[in-house]
């Protein structure tokens, strides 16, 4: 009787022991082992046992995290205050640096994505964060990359998703476009003006050539008046055509006159 009280909970406490040394990772986890303190190896997936007491391990997870990266405020490099936020794509490659080197690996990436976005973002016009996001958020990618390789950590992706503009700001860079519209249109039109301008500069000189390109064109604008529903028609005749007229009706004259 003695022997079964004492021996139950002795058998309890192993029971418990071998239950907390069997440990089960998923296919996505490893397990950095430490024996006495120090790093011994990283073990699975699969089934483990862990010796009690002189044995413990940490979890890691291997997948690709996604990590939202909150509104950071700047100021970029021609003086606009925006908002902007990202994504960060990363995993862990190396689970025994992403637990030694760096306590809490997730915040530690987090704010080094936040002081980096900040930093490249402010080296930048608005136009470009606006217009150049991939070569920005290949920037951004490099440098996270570079620096979290010391932590096991590969970053895969940089995405900015929003850039928030003050509300007059917004009204600004509108007229700036509006501006810019104009001046596009009235560039467009002067180009036309000066084509229009040489072409008519070579048709004059075609038919200074000649006298009867000019007469067919006083024919042609005559028969082009004349198509309209119109129930006056003043057009000018040609001096040359005045003056023989005029000659002839001189003759039939006591007198002929010379026109000057």
């Amino acid at each position: 009787m003695n022997f079964t009280v004492f021996s139950l909970p002795i058998l309890i406490a192993i029971a418990l022991a071998l239950f907390s040394a069997i440990k089960i990772l998923r296919e996505y986890e490893r397990a950095v082992v430490f024996q006495l303190g120090r790093f011994w190896k990283v073990k699975g997936p699969g089934l483990m046992l862990l010796i009690p007491v002189l044995q413990t391990m940490e979890r890691v997870d291997m997948r690709t995290i996604v990590m939202d990266i909150p509104p950071q405020d700047l100021i970029s490099r021609d003086n606009v205050s925006v908002k902007v936020n990202a994504v960060v794509y990363f995993r862990v490659v190396d689970p025994q640096k992403a637990i030694i080197n760096v306590e809490r690996y997730y915040d530690a990436t987090s704010q080094l994505a936040q002081t980096t976005l900040r930093s490249v973002l402010g080296q930048h016009d608005l136009d470009e964060m606006l217009a150049e996001r991939d070569k920005l958020n290949g920037q951004i990618r490099a440098i996270l990359d570079e620096q979290t390789d010391a932590w096991g950590i590969k970053v895969a992706n940089v995405e900015i998703k929003d850039v928030d503009i003050d509300e007059t700001m917004v009204r600004a860079i509108a007229r700036q476009a509006e501006a810019e519209r104009q001046r596009r249109a009235k560039i467009i039109h002067a180009e036309g003006e000066s084509q229009a301008a040489e072409k008519l500069v070579e048709a004059a000189k075609l038919m200074g050539q000649d006298s009867r390109a000019i007469q067919l064109r006083y024919l042609s604008t005559l028969t082009e008046i004349a198509g309209d529903k119109t129930s006056t028609i003043v057009f000018p005749l040609p001096i040359d055509l005045i003056e023989s007229l005029t000659n002839k009706l001189l003759d039939g004259g006591t007198e002929p006159r010379r026109t000057p």
